[in-house]
């Protein structure tokens, strides 16, 4: 089975999601930021895929950082380098027949070469749909664990308890 990889370009979907063009409208970059990748990271743990994020440090000097957080591996690029610019290096060095790479940007130039490079493309409004989904089926899971797990607690089926219920009343009147 193929290993998943998906690459996003951070800040085009700071740029294109509702919540994070709120935050970045008020100036809370950081706060967009951290946001984007505490979504990412839910949605990389539900659909056991690695996630990359990659922000342009282009503009600003010295700041060239890669680290991990939240199960994520977060870039910045070096000075002079566009985070489109590190994708497509990225994704020539690992779209392999053992790796699918898929990109989320919605800039369309992006798209075509690292489409050429071997990598399949998601525009930002897919990934932030594919995000809603992930989180409605996680709750959708949730819940059904949930009461899987109660009946379990019981060994006892539902119309067992009724029947129970009812001769506990029945006996409760003749006291």
């Amino acid at each position: 089975m193929k290993k998943e990889l998906l690459i996003v370009d951070g800040y085009n979907m700071i740029g294109a999601w509702p919540d994070l063009v709120a935050l970045k409208s008020h100036d809370k970059i950081e706060a967009a930021r951290d946001l984007l990748l505490v979504l990412l990271s839910d949605y990389a743990a539900f659909r056991q895929i690695e996630v990359w994020v990659i922000f342009d440090a282009q503009f600003v000097p010295g700041i060239q950082e890669t680290y991990e957080e939240y199960n994520l591996k977060v870039v910045f690029t070096k000075e002079k380098e566009t985070a489109d610019s590190y994708i497509e290096r990225t994704v020539s060095d690992l779209a392999t027949p053992l790796t699918q790479v898929t990109v989320a940007t919605s800039d369309l130039a992006e798209q075509w070469i690292i489409f050429q490079r071997g990598a399949l493309r998601q525009s930002a409004r897919d990934l932030y749909r594919a995000i809603q989904k992930s989180q409605s089926e996680s709750l959708e899971f949730s819940q059904e664990y949930q009461k899987l797990m109660q009946r379990k607690r019981t060994p006892w089926e539902a119309e067992q308890i009724k029947d129970l219920k009812r001769l506990l009343d029945d006996l409760s009147q003749h006291e």
